[in-house]
């Protein structure tokens, strides 16, 4: 038996990822490695001397050329392999970067790519199942009705009669990944070792990527995880995950239920079926940052070949081969973090890029503060819903460069979720703002979570500056009243237990000094208004009409809370700090009025 011969074997062997075993693998065979080289880099070198040279003469300008050079990019992307493929996945969901004829070859990568012999899919069907095809289906489809970068799919029907979609692992898939993440993993080590000027732990990063990929080529783990998935989501009717039959799954066979839906970046169809295609949008961003922020568990490929419109308006779901978890802590310093930058807070901002493991503990944060107030100022006033994620992120990364950053291999993921995301969105929108469309449900979450830390946050919002921020509680209530999960009743039960609870005791002192001055306002309404004053009321009226628009407000849901105002002993305090702040200002009032004071 060859050396190469043995390679492939051992390789095919490999479950897990193991870089070790991979390196004791290839080490052996220099000539292969070499080969793989001279198979992936001449090609993509000459292909970038043609694009420079029709650059140089103004070719690319014409139409012709731009879509012949467009699909000799995807067609190459195809030849060199599945780690390239999924490169040019991740480009087509990019209309901001990616031009868009480009981006139409591209897109093709997604699910129009070459299929394998169908004879070899039936073997492996066989071999894997152990059990011919036709004592599992009535009927399976001779040819793919897709193809992607890991397998295909073809349709077919069980015996019971169950349509099905039965993917099927390309051969030798898990022995050209191993060599390609061998290649790339060694040229990692190198840039690491002798290009200081890379921060971040390019190995560590290649190290996720495999163990990513390796999860994967397991068609068991993606089954496991779209059981996991379906459950995390069983209550949001608008999400839908296709039933996983794990009887007639293995490794490189995953068998699961026929889903009929349109891709979301096909508007036209979407329409065709009533559905608004920003709708599902909104869905998408909502379950992304659910999976994100709740469940700490989260789909981290969903190019528009995994996401469908289906015709009951419902979102589904599909390939669950990446994904990827975030921690609870990591979790709330995000949310944290989202609060530290609405409010300026640089210092308190880099302190949450400590947690999250972008800086070291032993990092000085003093010279980094002025670099995040450079960078988020002026995107901060703009606003929320208008900040360009983009350009933001291509600021940080001139900070990232500056400082001694590191990027965590789980943010790597989560940036490719939502940049993938963002990506699919901006194809239905041009306008479409990532962070505008999340904030909502970061209001809602500071809003509703009781957990210690974002109660904190939440004082931090609203309180800062010495004084009670008004028109931040009407943005907040506002952002979360677009959100229609948002749990009035509960908002309510948690407000008020902050409010009286050891570390609301600030917030309840400027609760009153802000009624009594109103109540005083209001009834003094002859004296001349400051336009202070007068603002403070604008934002309360706002503040009134957002709580009233909030989906599912009733006004009896503020006289149950009476009584159990009145029976907190807090409650009762303020009764009588107000009664008497309003008596206070009242003798002032008139003290004023009698010595011929009218302002």
């Amino acid at each position: 038996m060859s050396q190469e011969l043995g390679d492939f074997i051992e390789a095919s062997g490999l479950l897990t990822y193991d870089p070790k075993a991979i390196a004791r693998i290839y080490r052996g065979s220099p000539f292969r490695l070499l080969r793989r080289l001279w198979q992936t880099l001449i090609p993509i070198g000459l292909f970038l001397i043609q694009v420079g040279w029709d650059k140089l003469c103004g070719l690319l300008e014409k139409d012709q050329i731009k879509n012949k050079r467009a699909k000799e990019l995807t067609e190459l992307l195809v030849e060199l392999g599945p780690a390239f493929i999924k490169a040019g996945q991740a480009l087509s969901t990019r209309p901001d970067i990616i031009p868009r004829v480009v981006l139409e070859e591209l897109a093709k990568l997604q699910d129009q790519l070459p299929g394998f012999d169908s004879n070899l899919a039936m073997a492996c069907i066989e071999e894997d199942l152990k059990s011919k095809v036709n004592n599992i289906f009535s009927s399976l489809d001779a040819e793919p009705i897709s193809a992607a970068s890991l397998g295909q799919v073809h349709k077919g029907i069980l015996i019971n009669g169950q349509k099905v979609a039965v993917k099927v692992q390309r051969p030798g898939l898990r022995e050209q990944i191993t060599l390609d993440l061998y290649i790339v993993r060694n040229l990692a080590y190198w840039f690491k070792k002798y290009i200081k000027l890379i921060r971040s732990d390019l190995v560590a990063l290649i190290d996720e990527l495999g163990k990513r990929v390796f999860e994967e080529m397991d068609y068991i783990n993606e089954a496991n995880n779209a059981e996991k998935f379906r459950e995390l989501h069983q209550h949001n009717p608008k999400i839908a995950v296709p039933k996983i039959f794990k009887e007639y799954t293995s490794r490189r066979v995953l068998t699961m239920e026929w889903v009929e839906g349109v891709k979301l970046t096909n508007l036209e169809k979407v329409r065709e079926l009533g559905i608004d295609p920003n709708e599902m949008i909104d869905v998408g961003v909502n379950c992304s940052l659910e999976q994100l922020l709740e469940h700490g568990f989260f789909h981290a490929d969903p190019h528009p070949g995994n996401l469908l419109a289906m015709a009951d308006a419902r979102l589904c779901y599909l390939d669950f081969g990446m994904m990827s978890e975030v921690n609870r802590e990591s979790r709330t310093a995000l949310i944290q973090a989202v609060v530290h930058l609405v409010n300026k807070d640089f210092s308190k901002l880099s302190e949450d890029f400590v947690n999250l493991g972008f800086l070291s503990e032993k990092i000085n944060l003093k010279p980094i503060i002025p670099a995040f107030e450079k960078v988020f100022t002026q995107a901060i006033e703009m606003g929320v819903e208008k900040m360009d994620f983009k350009s933001v992120t291509d600021d940080m990364s001139n900070v990232m460069y500056k400082f001694p950053f590191r990027v965590p291999p789980y943010y790597a993921l989560i940036i490719r979720s939502l940049v993938t995301l963002e990506g699919i969105a901006l194809s239905v929108d041009s306008n479409f703002k990532i962070l505008g469309a999340a904030y909502p449900y970061f209001a809602r979450r500071l809003m509703e979570d009781d957990e210690p830390e974002l109660r904190e946050s939440l004082k931090e919002m609203v309180f800062s500056k010495q004084s009670f921020q008004w028109e931040r509680i009407n943005d907040l209530v506002a952002s979360a009243a677009s959100e229609s999960k948002l749990n009035i009743e509960l908002l309510l039960d948690q407000l008020l237990n902050f409010i009286f609870s050891a570390k609301g005791a600030v917030i309840r002192q400027e609760l009153v000094k802000t009624i009594v001055k109103e109540i005083d306002i209001m009834t003094w309404s002859t004296l001349k208004r400051s336009s202070k004053n007068t603002k403070m009321i604008k934002e309360n009226r706002n503040l009134m009409e957002a709580i009233k628009n909030i989906p599912g407000f009733k006004k009896r849901f503020i006289l149950k809370k009476i009584p159990t105002i009145i029976k907190e002993p807090e409650g009762r305090k303020m009764g009588y700090q107000l009664i008497a702040g309003l008596a206070e200002r009242g003798v002032v009032r008139l003290v004023k009025i009698a010595s011929g004071v009218t302002t």
